[in-house]
């Protein structure tokens, strides 16, 4: 039996962003918890271990009821907001990145401004990253328990 699984609108950009990123050979994951009470749409590893955050905003009213994206600075080298055509874009930040995205593909507009993580920081964020994919490809295979972990319960 296929499950198929309707993705909401911020999960379609995420699914364009890392498409665009792949090709630029970057890997990403999806809804990692970098520390309790935080939880980014998209954090990317690139070739140089750079970190990236890409938070997803599919409206004006998602990207107002955003109050913690500013924590999110504190655990990458560059932030981006990855829209889509539509949105009203003089909403952002200028000191953030910008990426429009759709389903398919993304295209970075503006590039972030880089703020090298502290080594030790590095590697924390380093080691989340592989146990979340790593957690994430298991349950692949095993649906079960797997999947607690991944929500961080």
């Amino acid at each position: 039996m296929q499950m198929t699984q309707t993705l909401q609108p911020g999960q379609i950009l995420a699914r364009g962003v890392c498409r665009h990123l792949r090709g630029h050979d970057f890997v990403t994951v999806e809804e990692l918890v970098p520390v309790r009470g935080l939880r980014v749409d998209v954090m990317a590893l690139g070739p140089k271990s750079e970190i990236w955050v890409i938070e997803c905003k599919s409206s004006r009213a998602d990207y107002m009821a955003d109050g913690k994206w500013q924590g999110y600075l504190e655990w990458c080298d560059r932030f981006f907001w990855a829209v889509d055509a539509e949105f009203p874009t003089e909403l952002l930040p200028d000191q953030t990145g910008l990426i429009l995205a759709d389903g398919y593909d993304a295209e970075i507009i503006r590039m972030a401004p880089e703020a090298r993580l502290a080594p030790a920081r590095r590697k924390a964020v380093m080691q989340k990253f592989a146990r979340h994919a790593a957690l994430r490809l298991q349950s692949l295979r095993d649906p079960g328990p797997a999947q607690l972990l991944i929500r961080g319960i």
